[in-house]
């Protein structure tokens, strides 16, 4: 007898851990095989909180990982693609997006018994992925993956049938509030033990199927696992930047929200059934549960969506960002993905070069639209960018990652000079302000800038290029007969040489600020054409 309780408890252990191998396996397999499309599916189809959620539950329910998804959204708004609330609809439907396996657990695992018939799909996976690459390698992880989730199930059902007369519902807490309360922490247990919710709804199936547990339990234990999945979302948060720390805090709030709602609908949601069909969910109670857990998701999708931006302001505020603007997209965590650090690079560039210009139009005496930078920050920030990309290693040479990087080298390096000639404020900058004869040229620098800083702020990078070749052209032609004018007036002692040096300095200045400013709308305009879509 104590043989086969061990025997019991060895299949329904393995039987878990062949579920969660065949997880983690099909999860990698899928996201191989569609990680990159789903990643620029989330992009190009989430334009609002209600899209997000739709794209995020979809991207879920085809990589079978909330995590996958969540990571992707992370980075996004990270790196300047999305805006806080339309990621809040990504993790919104990433919820939804995770009962699928509950789902296929129940249908296919359940109803049609695959934990056989699916050995030679395992093995046709794992020959595909020793003898073929790329697309097909990894379409043989998924197959791989798909058949061990059901071998799995096969030896958990037949563990768990050994616990009975053993495990009974009347050996757990009750069905009052109280026992529902301990149920509920046993799932957050489970989950934070197994760091998978698929793996504990797909042990509470086996139980619930098993007749170890009831109906109510198993919805309690499913709520709980439920909420489960926020502790590895606050673990992920430590160390990361303020939007992975804002997107772990929201997740926490959304799934404990959904948890205390779904805790007052078991009662309702039983009585809806016995109501419809009387009996139906005693005999269908694996469809039931799995119904339930998507049911309370989506109607917890439904309540809180109306109010995403007011949540992510709310978030934004208890989580405040303390690095300044120009670096707090610089997260350590999107050097995994080069295309998404890249962006994070160029957006925050693009930000400095911003400064940049309103500074030299601040200290050109434009009082209307210049603004003084902190310039100690703003080098502080140039170099943490700089160290940044540097941190960047495409996987390919010569591809769209690779121009983009050395795009964003260039920019930079061309930031630092002019970042140089706004310090020279005290001697040249100042000598052009005040110079009569440079007044048109100064006049046509401010205006110039500020058609840049419209044109980069509307995304209109081809324009900005065009409004600084026309600056630098103009400023180098007028200041070539201005030496000469200059050097002329030297010569024949109309001004001393202290005086004609200075106006020489003022002329360069010029001349180096157009050039430097034209090269960076050059090279930001290639490196948006160098975005990998």
């Amino acid at each position: 007898m104590e043989n086969e309780f061990i025997l019991t408890i060895i299949k329904a252990s393995g039987g878990l851990g062949l579920f969660l191998l065949g997880m983690i396996v099909m999860t990698e397999g899928l996201r191989s095989l569609a990680g990159d499309t789903m990643r620029n599916a989330l992009m190009r189809f989430t334009k609002s909180p209600y899209s997000g959620a739709a794209t995020g539950a979809i991207s879920t329910a085809l990589l079978q990982s909330s995590s996958a998804t969540t990571v992707a959204a992370v980075g996004f708004v990270g790196a300047g693609l999305m805006t806080f609330p339309q990621t809040l609809g990504i993790i919104f439907g990433a919820n939804i997006g995770t009962t699928i396996t509950g789902w296929m657990v129940a249908l296919l695992g359940f109803k049609l018994q695959l934990g056989t018939i699916v050995l030679p799909v395992i093995l046709l996976g794992v020959i595909l992925k020793l003898f073929f690459k790329d697309k097909m390698a990894s379409f043989g992880y998924t197959l791989a993956g798909f058949g061990l989730i059901f071998v799995g199930i096969s030896l958990l059902q037949e563990g768990m049938s050994g616990f009975e007369g053993i495990i009974t519902p009347e050996n757990l807490p009750s069905d009052s509030l109280l026992g529902i309360l301990k149920l509920v922490a046993l799932g957050i247990i489970a989950t934070l033990i197994t760091q998978s919710s698929s793996a504990g709804v797909a042990a509470t199936l086996t139980a619930l199927y098993a007749n170890a547990i009831n109906f109510e339990q198993a919805a309690a234990l499913v709520i709980g696992m439920d909420v489960g999945t926020t502790a590895t979302a606050l673990i992920a948060t430590i160390g990361g930047s303020v939007n992975v720390r804002r997107t772990g805090f929201s997740h926490v709030i959304y799934n404990i929200f959904t948890g205390v709602m779904a805790i007052f609908l078991i009662a309702p949601y039983i009585y809806l059934w016995d109501a419809l069909a009387p009996g139906a969910l005693m005999q269908n109670a694996e469809i039931g549960l799995v119904a339930f857990h998507t049911f309370f998701n989506v109607l917890g999708v439904l309540i809180v969506l109306p109010f995403t931006h007011q949540f992510a302001h709310l978030i934004e505020k208890v989580i405040p960002s303390k690095e300044p603007i120009f670096t707090e997209k610089l997260d350590k965590r999107l050097l995994q993905e080069p295309n998404l650090a890249l962006e994070a690079a160029r957006i925050s560039a693009q930000y400095e070069f911003i400064a940049l210009l309103q500074h030299i139009n601040f200290i050109l005496g434009d009082v209307e639209f210049g603004k003084k930078a902190d310039l100690a920050l703003l080098q502080s920030s140039l170099d943490k960018t700089h160290h940044y990309i540097d941190e960047i290693n495409p996987k390919k040479e010569k591809d769209a990652r690779w121009k983009k990087l050395i795009s964003l080298i260039h920019i930079l390096d061309h930031e630092q000079r002019l970042h140089e000639r706004c310090e020279e404020e005290e001697y040249r900058a100042r000598l052009v302000k005040k110079s009569p004869d440079l007044h048109t040229e100064h006049q046509h620098l401010i205006t110039g800038n500020n058609k840049i800083i419209s044109a980069i702020s509307s995304k209109r990078f081809s324009d900005a290029r065009k409004y600084a070749r026309t600056n630098e052209k103009l400023i180098m032609k007028s200041m070539e007969s201005y030496r000469n004018m200059i050097t002329e007036k030297m010569a024949k002692d109309e001004i001393n040489i202290p005086l004609g040096t200075s106006k020489l300095e003022a002329d360069r200045w010029l001349i180096r600020v157009s050039h430097h400013i034209a090269r960076i709308t050059f090279h930001m305009e290639k490196a948006v054409l160098y975005t990998v879509k």
